[in-house]
């Protein structure tokens, strides 16, 4: 029999909306590290300019680089796997 199999429905329960709380809370502290990045990168960007860095040709070399986001991402099922 498999672990799934032995667990009770209430405790199939407990397991996923235990799941959905640590990975709510997770993904609220991955957006808060994001905004923070935002901000310091803006700041940087600012400073860059006010020293008078031409940052258009930064953004298109940046833009002319492959992306690891471009690359095909696997579904998650076969990451888990």
């Amino acid at each position: 029999m498999s672990s799934e199999e032995e667990m009770s429905k209430e405790e199939r329960i407990g397991f996923h909306k235990g799941a959905i709380s640590v990975l709510a809370k997770e993904r609220a502290e991955m957006l808060r590290i994001v905004s923070v990045v935002e901000q310091l990168m803006q700041m940087h960007l600012k400073a860059l300019a006010d020293l008078g860095v031409d940052l258009s040709a930064v953004k298109k070399e940046a833009e002319e680089k492959p992306s690891e986001e471009k690359k095909e991402k696997k579904p998650i099922d076969e990451l888990l796997s």
